[in-house]
């Protein structure tokens, strides 16, 4: 069974829209031990709803790894790794943070309560919710 996860972006930096122009890429610049140790958990298969964290803040899509974590090619000092992931679906209606901060089974995510992690772990139970207000 996948597991799921949330990866934040500025869309100004890398969109949603660039994730499908592009069909793949590999999640990069990330340099938070936290969110690094949570990228060396991502497995194949797993899938990561995409975070715009500038502009409107909002979840706008959902994308599917493709490559388990290897070294990030834009680190030169080999601490850093990066997954591959493809886009999966983009939302008709994107889940706004602060749908998020309200919603009973949501605010209980890192999202709220880690708010400057870039990649964290979403259950089940969130991934159906933000599924649900994403129709």
């Amino acid at each position: 069974m996948a597991d799921y996860w949330l990866l934040k972006t500025e869309p100004g930096t890398y969109s949603y829209d660039d994730l499908i122009r592009d069909g793949s890429t590999f999640w990069d610049g990330v340099r938070n031990f936290q969110a690094r140790n949570n990228l060396k958990a991502i497995k194949k298969g797993d899938k990561a709803f995409i975070y715009h964290s500038v502009g409107p803040k909002e979840i706008v899509g959902m994308a599917s790894v493709s490559k388990e974590h290897y070294p990030d090619p834009t680190d030169k000092t080999g601490a850093w790794v990066v997954v591959d992931i493809k886009p999966q679906k983009k939302f008709k209606t994107p889940v706004h943070l602060e749908t998020v901060k309200t919603d009973k089974i949501l605010k209980e995510t890192a999202l709220v309560k880690q708010s400057r992690l870039s990649v964290m772990p979403i259950t089940p139970k969130q991934a159906d919710r933000i599924l649900e207000l994403s129709k």
